[in-house]
């Protein structure tokens, strides 16, 4: 395997009523929340993607299928910590992880720096190596209208020495 890969990842979910909102684990007041087997947490469904292209692993789905009850209404932040296993066993560490969510709302900017911790953190990567970003589409489009919320990722894994 090669010193350095690089993988990519996204998702997007619905918003709907009933449901809290979770992104990069981190819970955000908002009356509305992700849809989604799990809990919707496209921003960390778009990490888990991202490195698992770059382990050339598959993608979540493969990993954990929407048609299996096991991961009904599962907190996302488990899904990254197995995928943080899949990647310790490889013999990878994140280089860097750069993510953007893009959102009408809610107001993101006072929670990133809780979900570049806490994914730092599961991830055991110097939180100086994690970036999270916010975006509007300034009203254009499904994302504009606040119907949904979507995330992308880029992730270099570097051997470990």
């Amino acid at each position: 395997m090669s010193a350095a890969r690089i993988g990519t990842g996204f998702d997007v979910h619905r918003l709907v009523d009933g449901r809290p909102l979770m992104l990069g684990g981190v819970r955000i007041e908002n009356p509305r929340g992700l849809q989604g087997h799990s809990d919707g947490d496209c921003l960390l469904h778009a990490v888990c993607d991202a490195i698992l292209g770059a382990l050339g692993a598959g993608d979540m789905g493969a990993h954990f299928p929407s048609t299996d009850a096991r991961w009904k209404d599962v907190p996302s932040l488990r899904f990254l910590e197995r995928v943080a296993q899949l990647m310790d066993e490889a013999g990878y560490a994140i280089g860097n992880l750069d993510a953007t969510i893009v959102a009408q709302g809610p107001t993101l900017a006072p929670h990133l720096g809780a979900m570049r911790q806490r994914i730092a953190q599961v991830l055991d990567a110097a939180a100086d190596t994690v970036s999270v970003k916010a975006k509007s589409t300034d009203g254009l489009g499904a994302l504009g209208r606040a119907e949904g919320i979507a995330a992308q990722a880029v992730v270099l894994l570097r051997r470990r020495d």
